[in-house]
Parts: structure tokens; sequence; C-alpha cells
């Protein structure tokens, strides 16, 4: 929308309070503030619901992969060649031979569950979500002929138990023996303490090579199941497709989606449901806009009719009223996307601070599965947003500028 020199100089004029017309300087000052509040919200409530999808995805998928291959009965036979076949299948980029099992944990006198996961030394110093997340102690003390593991911070703090000190784990399933099967216990020294920044990883994991795993829960050479990463996680059983055949009466696939489904299919939904909500609020604050320009039309209504009689158009009326409401808009979601930025910048010391004044915990991890608030801002979501507030302030304008455009002269200035 082009505008002439004299249209430029009208719309700034009335961009500007003048005598008598505080009022609706202050309205339009307010939808200014309400369309900065709403898009801010908006882009910040988007970033964190992306952030919570993408921090899970990534530390779930990290530990559990896109996919597992499962043996039936918990154990996978003819593992070594199963695993060579998965890694030769064309869009596998890792798989990782695996035992994982909930057992039970003892340290002076206090018990906790655990999953324990018994990993390769290999596979557990090079998986990214793991790596440089050691809080004490080193993953490279692991040793496949040492009885030593690795364990969760949260767990750590639950059992108030410190590296280089020895943890006892017991497995139920023990031996078998002529008064009863007898649980089997066996002390660990603790290499390493890791937080990996999942609460419920956090305070149940236990890793250890994995043939010491074996050698906990009586598997033999056998294992459990084999891990699997693949190039594209939304297309991994298109991927995996090929070793179903290979797998028969052997074991199962089962793919992140179906591990997790109920998790990310309610934070889809949340995530929809958020946008809704905040786009009312977006809307509302349009509708301040749209009040301010009709005062502003009624206020100039003598003005508008001298401008046409000096031969101003209506499509120069139109243009003039459509910029004052679209320069209230844009100044709004210029604001906004600033707000924005600063708080998700500054979220955590924000959240810390609340929490300081209010003295409540506004963010347990035990809750909300990750320590942190999270946040992932996307470009394309963020240009949505602005395009929306500014497709919302378009409309906004339109009644008024067709309300100026339309003005009658005669009937105004009739008694002037």
């Amino acid at each position: 929308m082009i505008l002439s020199r004299y249209e430029r100089m009208v719309a700034r004029r009335y961009l500007l309070p003048g005598k008598g017309e505080g009022f609706i300087f202050l309205v339009a000052s307010i939808s200014l503030v309400a369309v900065a509040l709403g898009v801010a919200a908006l882009i910040i409530v988007m970033s964190v619901m992306n952030g919570f999808r993408a921090e899970l995805f990534d530390k779930i998928v990290g530990l559990n992969g896109h996919a597992v291959v499962q043996g039936y009965g918990g154990r996978l036979q003819d593992w070594r060649q199963i695993l060579t076949e998965v890694k030769q299948t064309d869009g596998v980029t890792d798989a990782t031979a695996l035992i994982e099992q909930p057992l039970l944990t003892t340290f002076n006198g206090r018990v906790e569950a655990i999953l324990a996961r018994g990993m390769s030394v290999n596979d557990i110093l090079k998986n990214d979500t793991l790596k440089g997340r050691t809080v004490a102690g080193d993953l490279r003390r692991l040793n496949p002929n040492e009885d030593k593991v690795a364990i969760g911070s949260r767990l750590a703090q639950n059992l108030g138990i410190q590296v280089g000190q020895s943890v006892t784990i017991i497995n139920p399933a023990g031996r078998t023996t002529p008064f009863g099967t007898v649980p089997r216990e066996i002390s660990y020294e603790v290499a390493a303490i890791f937080e990996v920044g999942v609460y419920d990883y956090d305070k149940a994991f236990v890793i250890m090579p994995i043939e010491r795993a074996q050698v906990l829960m009586l598997m033999g050479d056998e294992i459990g199941m084999i891990e699997i990463k693949t190039e594209n996680p939304d297309k991994v059983n298109e991927i995996l497709a090929p070793l179903l055949p290979k797998l028969e009466n052997k074991g199962q696939i089962v793919d992140w989606k179906s591990m997790n489904a109920s998790l990310f299919e309610a934070l889809a939904v949340e995530r929809v449901a958020m946008f809704v909500v905040l786009s009312i609020i977006v809307l509302v604050a349009v509708f301040n806009i749209l009040s301010s320009l009709i005062m502003l039309v009624r206020a100039k209504t003598r003005d508008i009719a001298i401008l046409r009689t000096m031969g101003a158009s209506r499509k120069s009326l139109l243009k003039i009223f459509m910029t004052v409401g679209l320069l209230i808009g844009s100044s709004g979601i210029i604001l906004g996307m600033i707000l924005g930025a600063i708080f998700l910048y500054f979220r955590q010391s924000v959240v810390n601070f609340i929490q300081f004044v209010t003295g409540q915990n506004l963010w347990d991890p035990s809750i909300r599965f990750l320590t942190e608030l999270p946040s992932r801002t996307d470009p394309f979501e963020v240009l949505a947003i602005c395009g929306l507030a500014l497709l919302f302030s378009f409309l906004a304008t339109l009644y008024p500028a067709l309300k100026a455009a339309s003005t009658d002269p005669v009937q105004v200035l009739r008694y002037e």
C-alpha cells in the first residue's frame, strides 16, 4: 500500500494526539500494548511447548532409540546375527545391544526401585544423551571386568550416595535352591553420577557394562533387546520393514511412537489448544484497535469532510485510516516479538524469581519431567503468529476506514 506525500502527512498527524484527543491516544496505546502482550504470549507459549517436545524427544530417544527389537520373554537369542542384520539395513544409523530390567537397590538401609540398564562400554561412552552429563566421577571408569556402575543424580540424592561408595543391587529372580528362590545381591562401586535432565531417568537409571548385567540377571550370553536409531524417526516403520521377516519367531519391533504415544499425543493436543486460546487473546486485543479507530473517525469527521471538499478521494481516506490501524498493529507485533525474546532468554531466571517471591515450587521436576523450563523457537511459527496478528489488525481497520471513506462532506458541513 503506497501512500502519497499528503497521505503520509495526514496519517502521521492522526497517529499523534491532538487537542482534546488524549483519550483516543490512550485507547490506541492500550491497543498497541495489548497486541504486544498477545503476540509475546503466543511466541512464549509455543516456544516452550516446542521446547518440551524437542527436549523430551531428544532425551527419551537418546536413551531408548527410535525403535527396539524386543526378544520374546525378555530374552533375545542369536542377537549377534540380528544386530549385524539391523546395522546393515538401509536407513539405520546405529544399533546397540541392550539389557534393561526393573530391580531394587539399597544403601545404608535405604531402598529404591531402579531400572538397571546394561550396555557395552563403548556404547555408553558414545551415547549423545549421556555425553557431557556427568556431574561426578567418570563414565570411563566403567569396565566389563569390574563391578562398577553409573547412577542418576536424583537416585544418588535419594540414596545419599557418592562416587566411590558401593551400592547393592537386588535381583528378586535369583537362583532356585531347595529352600526356595534366593534373591541375587551384588555390590557395585559407583563410578559416576549423571544427570540427563529428565526426572524419571535421573531418579531410576543405573547403567552398567552389559557383561555385568548378564551376570546380575542370570542371562548367560543372551540380551533383552536391540536399540535402533534411524535417519528419519518419522519413517522408522518404513525403514525397519525389511527386518520383520528375519525376526519371525525371534522378537518384535516397537517404535518410539508406540512406546511414548500417550505423552507425545498429549503434548500435541495441548499445543493446539494453547495456540487457539492465545489467538483469541490477540483477537480481543485487536478489537481495541477497532474501537480506537472508530473514535478517531468520529472525532475527525469535520476534518475528513474538509479533505473531501479539497479533492481527497475516497481511496486516499481509506488508505490513510488503514495505515493508522496497521501501524498500531505492526508496532504492537514488533514490541511483542521483543518482549517474547527477552522473556525466553531469561525464562529460567523469571521462574526462579517467582518461586523466590511466592515461596512456591512452580517447577517440580517430578511433575514436569524436565529439570529446567525448555524453549525452542521455530522461526516459521513466529512468522505465522506475526502474520495472524497482522491479518487481525488489517480486518479491524476495514470498517473504520470504509466509514471514513464514505463520509458525505455536504451532510457534515451543511451547518458550518
